[in-house]
């Protein structure tokens, strides 16, 4: 802009003379040097995701669903999603660093002031009046400082998103190892069961030739005579008629015995193979769980690394409309505003779905290892408070609070109470669990912890300044998890606390004692 004194009486058409005629506008793009209105802003192209490979499949239609396989995250149908939010606000700065370049070197240079000379019939110096202040300036000042936030908080979250993504990449690497035993322990199982399955066929052919035998030998005796002196007479000796009728006797009993045990036998078989049938039926399921946790960890591995490439792209594109924001009208740092504005809403959006997927693959590994707390229903859940001392500064439900996200029929909603305390107050487990995703972010929860209690019951911890646990931890009813904070989104101390049954967002307040009152089981 000019500064005061400058330019005074520069005539209408000077910054107008340099212009190009005729240019016609293309997708995506403004005329050089023109004013950015706001119907010219739209969206740019979303970045397509990397591959990260495919997920191994499941084996079969017999696979049993594990049970407690409850979470999925959580995704707020109205939010817009991030990259194109992100991809929108790189399209505007990079007009607005095109149309100030532009205009930078088209406009002509100024004619010499008049007011700048010294009149010759007086010798007296006319001085120009000052230019009148800039009524945008507060406006510009606000969205410039806005914009420097931006970058400060993008170098922040890109660092964090980075640290995230080394972990995740250890926690596939573990579910890799996993499905990998997973599928020789089920191939084992089926072996086994294919020996079985000859073993029982076999024994069945043996039984079925024994049945054979005895029938015969059942007939033969039918024809046998039936008083045993006749039997003596037909054959002429004595003796020769009691070794018949003893090998009878004794022949009759051992083909009973035999088909006795191979009848045993064969339900031993059957008892075995159903056994192993039950074992690869489970390791079925371990295995069908353990690629849906590689799945979601996979998806969750892509939204970050997406996040991460964007974010470096954005830090320099903010740079560039901060530099050339004073250029632009009013309308333009108006879109502007409105766009940073979605951003950090879908910022806060992604975050929240983020933190619940890694619950969910912690819930995952949990339920492999046999490590999720079992018994818990909603019916007669009773928590505590996780602080000993706070007052509620938000409740759960509706919000007018323009960064919360979207849900059901409601533009802003709170998934969760907000206790605000001294900064540094002890955060408590609200009841027993297994500690299943901690998070350091800096946007949405910020730091934060989420407790499995088992039966699809989960609590989050959000805005810690500290987290004094770690995934895997079991942690019982009152133990110190973190400190009150500020971190993520947040405008002062306190804690956000979430509860979540069967992927649901759930007011706790009706699990929760009366305020003043402790728990007691």
């Amino acid at each position: 802009m000019d500064g005061p004194g400058t330019v005074c009486r520069r005539r209408a058409d000077d910054r107008r003379a340099g212009r190009r005629t005729g240019r016609g506008r293309r997708s995506g793009r403004l005329p050089a040097g023109g004013p950015v209105r706001g119907h010219d802003l739209c969206p740019g192209a979303t970045r397509r995701r990397r591959d990260r490979g495919a997920v191994r499949p499941r084996r079969g239609h017999h696979c049993r669903p594990h049970p407690g396989h409850w979470y999925r995250a959580v995704r707020f149908s109205q939010g817009p999603r991030l990259r194109r939010i992100l991809a929108a606000a790189f399209t505007v700065a990079g007009l607005l660093a095109l149309q100030a370049s532009s205009a930078l070197a088209t406009d002509p240079s100024p004619s010499p002031s008049p007011c700048a000379s010294t009149s010759a019939a007086s010798d007296g110096r006319v001085t120009c009046p000052a230019a009148a202040a800039n009524p945008n300036q507060a406006a510009y000042a606000l969205l410039e400082s806005r914009l420097g936030g931006d970058i400060a908080r993008a170098l922040q979250t890109e660092q964090r998103v980075a640290a995230t993504l080394d972990q995740f990449a250890a926690t596939e690497e573990l579910l890799t190892v996993q499905v990998t035993q997973e599928e020789a322990l089920i191939a084992n199982l089926e072996d086994q069961i294919a020996k079985l399955d000859v073993q029982i066929a076999d024994t069945q052919a043996r039984i079925e030739v024994e049945k054979q035998e005895l029938a015969s030998m059942s007939r033969a005796i039918y024809r046998q005579p039936d008083s045993f002196w006749l039997l003596v007479a037909r054959s002429g000796n004595l003796h020769e008629a009691l070794v018949a009728t003893a090998d009878a006797v004794v022949a009759g009993q051992r083909a009973h015995a035999l088909q006795t045990r191979l009848e045993a036998d064969l339900a031993k078989l059957q008892a075995d193979r159903e056994a192993r049938q039950n074992d690869l039926d489970r390791e079925n399921g371990t295995l069908d769980l353990l690629n849906a946790n590689l799945s979601s960890l996979q998806e969750v591995m892509g939204m970050q690394d997406d996040v991460s490439n964007e974010l470096s792209d954005l830090v320099s594109q903010i740079q560039t409309a901060k530099a050339h924001l004073q250029n632009q009208p009013p309308d333009v740092t108006t879109n502007l505003a409105q766009l940073l504005e979605a951003q950090e809403q879908d910022l806060v959006l992604r975050s929240y779905e983020t933190a619940w997927s890694q619950a969910q693959v912690g819930v995952g590994l949990a339920l492999v290892n046999n490590k999720l707390p079992v018994g818990k229903t909603i019916q007669g859940l009773a928590l505590s408070w996780p602080m000993s001392s706070f007052a509620i500064s938000q409740p759960f439900g509706p919000s007018n609070v323009i960064l919360e996200p979207p849900f059901g029929p409601y533009k802003h909603f709170h998934t969760g109470v907000d206790m605000a305390a001294p900064l540094g107050s002890p955060v408590m487990a609200a009841a027993d669990g297994l500690v299943v995703a901690v998070g350091h972010t800096a946007s949405g929860y910020g730091n934060y912890v989420v407790i499995a209690h088992g039966g699809g019951i989960a609590t989050l911890y959000g805005h810690l300044l500290q987290t004094n646990a770690t995934v895997g931890d079991r942690v019982v009813r009152g133990q110190v998890i973190g400190l009150e904070g500020s971190t993520g989104f947040s405008t002062g101390p306190h804690l956000h606390f979430e509860l979540r049954i069967n992927d649901q967002v759930i007011d706790p307040m009706p699990y929760l004692p009366v305020p003043g009152t402790s728990w007691s089981g």
